[in-house]
């Protein structure tokens, strides 16, 4: 990781107008990355993870979704004032994303050699040989045996497995300055999942890219990521370097989901630990914090507010009342 920061997120809004009210998917995230950093976004589901990386390539579907607001600096220039034109240059070809599905995210009725060489011609300006070489160097980087063989093959002749190795080498294939990942293991058994995790590591380390890592798993943010964002109900609550964060997490959410991962280096014989009560309904969301009624720690101020954010050493921020200068009122 380097200090040259490649991407800006700036107080990034996503709104969709839905029957029952407006939804405040992504409200006022802000974020940095870095050449060669792995970035980790976690949260419950529903937290905004995926809508805030979506609107970073600007692939909200408009109606009912909207981007109401911020900016996505990427290299100075804002995508989200880029014509689509110009964006789909950049997408796939400098920003890339694996999707969570892989099988949903291939055409069935394509061969992964037909959507691999597409995507090289298109963004390389390679003919199709060079591209299908390409595509065949790639697959065989992301760990597929015979990939010669295999490139001709379709998507359901792959396991799990096999398919979402096929999508990290589609996603390298153009060499992007960022690879989006949006849970790219969750639908994996866990061998599958270190196996992924490994290549998808070595392929970026070696290619230089910085990686954005979304995940509900912290045990695979804790292997993987340099920086931390947590996210709940539209919002980042709490950000900085992850090996800071799991030693002193300061935000009572952080702090909730790291206390309900198992461990196996302390006996203990009571119950797991569970955030007590269910996310928030986010559709017109009063503007106090979200999480009270599930905090432990709950002010009156909570209920009232949203928490200004407080900033810390180490590039850490919180966005709790706890640090923000209240007092129980």
């Amino acid at each position: 990781m380097t200090n040259e920061v490649i991407l800006q997120v700036k107080d990034l809004k996503t709104y969709f107008t839905v029957d029952e009210g407006l939804v405040k998917a992504v409200d006022g995230v802000s974020f940095d990355l870095h050449k060669g950093e792995t970035l980790g976004i976690v949260g419950e589901s529903g937290s905004g993870k995926s809508v805030t990386n979506l609107s970073v390539i600007n692939l909200i579907p408009t109606p009912p979704g909207k981007i109401a607001g911020g900016q996505v600096l990427f290299h100075g220039k804002d995508l989200l004032a880029m014509p689509q034109a110009e964006i789909r240059q950049i997408r796939g070809n400098k920003i890339s994303m694996i999707f969570q599905d892989p099988m949903t995210s291939l055409n069935p009725f394509l061969k992964v050699s037909t959507q691999m060489i597409e995507t090289i011609v298109l963004h390389q300006g390679l003919d199709k040989d060079a591209a299908k070489q390409k595509a065949i160097e790639m697959l065989k980087l992301a760990g597929i045996p015979a990939p010669e063989k295999r490139i001709d093959q379709y998507p359901h002749q792959f396991s799990g497995g096999m398919r979402q190795r096929v999508m990290i080498a589609m996603s390298l294939s153009c060499n992007p300055e960022i690879l989006i990942a949006d849970e790219p293991t969750s639908a994996l058994d866990v061998t599958i999942q270190a196996q992924i995790l490994e290549i998808m590591q070595e392929l970026t380390k070696r290619l230089g890219t910085a990686v954005i890592l979304i995940t509900h798993s912290l045990g695979v943010v804790a292997g993987t990521c340099d920086t931390l964002c947590v996210m709940y109900a539209g919002r980042i609550v709490e950000r900085g370097p992850t090996d800071v964060i799991f030693e002193d997490p300061k935000h009572p959410y952080t702090k909730g989901l790291i206390r309900s991962v198992p461990r196996l280096d302390v006996e203990n014989s009571e119950r797991l630990y569970s955030i007590q009560g269910q996310p928030p309904n986010v559709i017109d969301l009063p503007d106090c914090c979200p999480f009270y009624p599930r905090c432990e720690k709950a002010m009156d101020i909570c209920k009232k507010k949203y928490p200004a954010i407080a900033n810390f050493e180490q590039g850490r921020a919180v966005s709790c009342w706890l640090y923000s200068g209240a007092k129980d009122e």
